[in-house]
């Protein structure tokens, strides 16, 4: 397990690649709750559907169930703003998450306080 990563969250994929057109490195990570109950991802925005450069985050609650659901925290340039968000998502959502009853709330709690304000 990372140092910079909550007690309650495990990495669960951890990737560095270049892709075949181009020679920039990209980098890939997801996360996982304790409770298995919500993933994060941050990979390249371009790999989450967007026509936007740098790297998204996403939430899914409910990883491989029929009701699952993906939601777009934030898009920014750079892996390791991504990945700061991340961290500050998973601290939000541990500090306020009490069970499969709250999860909406407390990933609510969290994508309030983590997304890009307009």
């Amino acid at each position: 397990m990372e140092a910079d990563v909550p007690l309650e969250w495990t990495t669960e994929e951890s990737r560095t690649y270049t892709p075949a057109d181009t020679d920039r490195e990209m980098q890939y990570r997801t996360y996982r709750h304790e409770s298995g109950d919500l993933r994060l991802k941050v990979a390249p925005a371009s790999l989450e559907g967007e026509d936007h450069p740098g790297y998204a985050l996403t939430a899914t609650s409910y990883p491989g169930l029929d009701l699952s659901e993906t939601i777009r925290v934030r898009t920014v340039l750079t892996f390791e703003r991504c990945n700061r968000i991340a961290s500050d998502f998973m601290d939000l959502f541990s500090a306020s998450y009490d069970g499969p009853g709250s999860l909406e709330e407390a990933l609510d709690y969290a994508h309030e306080r983590t997304r890009e304000h307009r």
